[in-house]
């Protein structure tokens, strides 16, 4: 196959997978994001490879941008940005500790923790949700292929319908700008 058409299949299986978001689960996640502004509760975000990367991208756009536009600030942080202390725990503990460590000391009721994954069997980020779960903070995740553990895990998921860790981690990127963009382009009001 001439680079040219694998170019231009990717492209075509890229739009398909993004026209197929669920909008309205989308929208639905806006109204979380809304209640723990409003709530002033903290937003805990994470992920592993990619989706750290998301994970870090979307905490800047949503605590700068999206903060500036409103003028009201999100309490967020990824927990994928400290790497002394991620690289102390799964040093002394465990790599599957690295999360759900910080949320011990971080979190509280009523917070929310965003994972993403696009096995959606990240081992870290399972435990973190349980752990999550089991304290009293809102749990989502964003997924891909059939959702793994982590869509039988939290309380809020949505699931990209395809396993290519490329087009999904896309999707999930596309997903957190729809949401802060939301917030940026002022076209949407704070609920």
């Amino acid at each position: 196959m001439k680079l040219e058409n694998w170019i231009s299949n990717y492209i075509v299986a890229h739009c398909q997978t993004h026209a197929a978001l669920p909008v309205d689960r989308v929208a639905s996640l806006r109204d979380r994001l809304d209640r723990a502004l409003v709530d002033d509760r903290q937003i805990f975000v994470c992920g592993n490879g990619g989706s750290a990367a998301n994970a870090s991208h979307f905490v800047t756009d949503l605590g700068k941008g999206a903060s500036d536009a409103i003028g009201r600030r999100f309490r967020c942080l990824s927990l994928n940005d400290n790497m002394p202390w991620m690289s102390a725990i799964g040093n002394d503990y465990a790599y599957d500790d690295i999360f759900v460590r910080q949320l011990e000391n971080f979190a509280r009721k009523g917070d929310l923790l965003m994972v993403m994954s696009v096995s959606g069997n990240s081992p870290n980020a399972v435990k973190a949700v349980k752990w999550a779960a089991s304290n009293g903070l809102d749990t989502v995740a964003l997924v891909g292929g059939q959702g793994g553990r982590l869509a039988e895990k939290a309380a809020f998921v949505i699931r990209i319908d395809d396993t290519h860790f490329g087009r999904v981690e896309d999707a999930h990127m596309l997903i957190c700008h729809l949401l802060c963009y939301s917030y940026m382009d002022d076209s949407i009001p704070l609920e």
